[in-house]
């Protein structure tokens, strides 16, 4: 076996031991608080969830009327995750549209 065959051999066997980061896909099975099912097997809450500002409701007064500038997550919404490298930590990076 050649040095550089050797090399792969040992690449391969190290990334296959490490959790590099993964993408997912869920659905939003609870609001409050945040529960997620990724991939049909797998309920996340909010201990394993990371909500980035611009998945949050965001509300403002004009006049006197409240604005909904951006909705929040909704039960039924299908959301993109990605897990972090190593870790049972998933970042919610945005909404899928139908």
């Amino acid at each position: 076996m050649s040095l550089n065959d050797r090399v792969k051999k040992i690449t391969r066997g190290y990334l296959g031991s490490v959790k590099l980061s993964d993408v997912m896909f869920a659905e939003v099975t609870k609001v409050n608080p945040l529960e997620v099912n990724a991939d049909q097997r797998l309920p996340l809450d909010e201990d394993f969830l990371i909500i980035p500002e611009h998945m949050t409701e965001y509300k403002i007064m004009v006049g006197a009327q409240e604005v909904t500038v951006r909705r929040g997550l909704e039960v039924g919404d299908k959301v993109i995750l990605i897990r972090q490298q190593g870790g049972l930590n998933f970042v919610i990076v945005g909404r899928l549209t139908e």
